[in-house]
């Protein structure tokens, strides 16, 4: 028997010096925090989430408020004053009321609003609710987008054809004006699935209305991806060694559509912000009791010139947080796909 020199075969491609190559998400991960961008807007998104969720303890702890009901005949105590949260108009015959102003401490530090309840308050509260519809509605869409695209790119045929025109006709319809639609045949009905009974004030009508009106708009590139993975190289080669197609679509498609679907979440979840305050805003969206940023806009309307704050304020949080959302979005489809990075 003949030995071998270990001095004369090459070096082991993981040894010293050389670690072994990291997985998907710790690449993805290590992509988004070597951002600046990404990091950054980040923090903020993590702050704002942390912010709305805290509401209940603002509102009870440093407001001493109830956002929901109405505050009227309220008084607060300004500057060792005793006065009330609607005050009589100065402006015209002097006829009417005026929400007091923000006080920039801990009651009212917005203002009210034409009920007499704390800006501040709904604030945190609304953004509950518009975070909850907009992450809620993109899970879904995504779900949706990725069960059509996949069958019908895949699958191919009859499937697909019925699948493509089903989303051709979506696709036709004016985004908005599918949207209030839906939500005009929807809202003020009470709807019973089995067990489960949904009220017009329910927020899973808001969630699958706007679920819904997108699912076009993503399940397209999601059917063509997986239509150019299906005549890949790799995926021709694993079906002449006889692999199953199942177990092709589980190792080879679904991974590679995963990545489409995560670039999608961010852009399309900002998106969705701006179309659930537009709904709310046109009160066909969110629904009394509950407030959400459109609402809150929608009460501040008739305040612009006297008490701007009441629609400010939901305007800069709608604003500042979409910005965010698509710049992070903007680092996460750089880092997933390099080449659109290189190609700008």
């Amino acid at each position: 028997m003949t030995s071998v020199s270990t001095d004369k075969l090459p070096p082991s491609p993981i040894g010293e010096g050389v670690s072994a190559p990291d997985g998907p998400w710790k690449r993805l991960l290590a992509g988004l925090l070597s951002s600046p961008t990404a990091v950054l807007s980040g923090i903020g998104l993590i702050l704002i989430l942390i912010a709305v969720l805290l509401a209940p303890l603002y509102a009870n702890h440093v407001a001493h408020t109830d956002p929901f009901r109405s505050g009227l005949s309220a008084k607060i105590e300004v500057e060792g004053k005793t006065v009330p949260v609607m005050q009589r108009s100065t402006e015209g015959l002097g006829l009417g009321v005026t929400p007091i102003g923000p006080t920039w401490s801990g009651e009212y530090m917005l203002g009210a609003d034409t009920q007499g309840r704390d800006v501040m308050a709904r604030m945190l509260y609304g953004g509950r609710s518009s975070l909850l519809i907009a992450a809620a509605s993109t899970v879904l869409t995504l779900a949706l987008a990725a069960i059509i695209g996949v069958a019908a790119g895949y699958t191919g045929g009859l499937v697909d054809g019925v699948l493509s025109n089903l989303i051709d006709m979506m696709w036709a319809f004016p985004v908005y004006l599918l949207a209030i639609s839906l939500s005009i045949v929807m809202i003020g009905k009470t709807f019973v699935l089995g067990p489960i009974e949904l009220s017009s004030s329910s927020l899973i009508i808001p969630i699958t209305i706007i679920g819904l009106v997108y699912v076009p708009y993503v399940a397209r590139p999601v059917r063509g991806r997986v239509m150019t993975i299906k005549n890949s190289e790799f995926v021709l080669a694993a079906r002449g060694l006889g692999v199953r197609r199942h177990r092709i679509l589980m190792r080879h498609i679904l991974p590679n559509v995963l990545s489409t679907l995560i670039v999608f979440a961010p852009m399309l979840t900002a998106l969705n912000i701006v179309t659930e305050s537009a709904l709310s805003f046109l009160s066909v969206g969110v629904q009394a009791p509950n407030a959400s940023w459109g609402t809150i806009l929608q009460d501040g309307q008739s305040l612009l010139y006297s008490r701007p704050t009441v629609a400010l304020a939901p305007g800069i949080a709608i604003m500042v947080t979409v910005l965010l959302l698509n710049l992070f979005g903007d680092v996460l489809r750089d880092v997933l796909d390099p080449k659109s990075a290189r190609g700008r």
